[in-house]
């Protein structure tokens, strides 16, 4: 499955393609378009991408966030074009032989796509106005760039969370 498509999103073709028997722990995250943004009623959303920029953002951030956090298995899928509401735009998946690490492997993922991946999001309101979310600039699309994991925990002047062993 490529990485940036068109299509309906499968979380289950993306398990296939993870499957490892040295993994214990199995993180499928699944962003859906909700019906609002900032207070305003949303009726759709189109995203768009640079596609070459983007497949290759995603690969890369799968390769880091296994790096990064050990973990054997990741892979992303992001949706493009027009999506309804509940409709699947992204898709993560993470497998690992703890659930600690698939868990902080794949909130990692998430939040470092959102800030390095060049995808657009252009909400249309049921006011019949629309609006594209604050995006990526392109600058951000190279790994390493920004840990938004770290700015969170700034932000918060908290640690990261603290979990139990396995």
């Amino acid at each position: 499955m490529e990485r940036i498509t068109d299509q309906v999103l499968d979380a289950e073709i993306l398990k296939r393609e993870t499957e490892n028997p040295g993994c214990g722990a199995l993180i499928v995250f699944e962003g859906t378009v909700r019906n609002h943004h900032r207070g305003r009623e949303v009726q759709r959303m189109e995203y768009t991408a640079y596609k070459p920029l983007a497949e290759r953002v995603l690969q890369e951030l799968e390769e880091e966030t296994k790096r990064r956090f050990g973990v054997p298995e990741c892979r992303i899928v992001h949706r493009i074009g027009e999506l309804a509401i509940g409709e699947a735009s992204v898709v993560i998946v993470v497998r690992s032989a703890h659930r600690g690490d698939a868990f902080d492997a794949a909130e990692w993922a998430i939040d470092t796509l959102k800030q390095r991946v060049p995808i657009w999001k252009n909400d249309f309101y049921a006011d019949g106005t629309r609006a594209y979310q604050d995006g990526v600039p392109l600058s951000a699309c190279s790994s390493g760039e920004h840990d938004p994991a770290q700015e969170r925990d700034r932000q918060s002047h908290a640690g990261p969370p603290m979990r139990k062993q396995d």
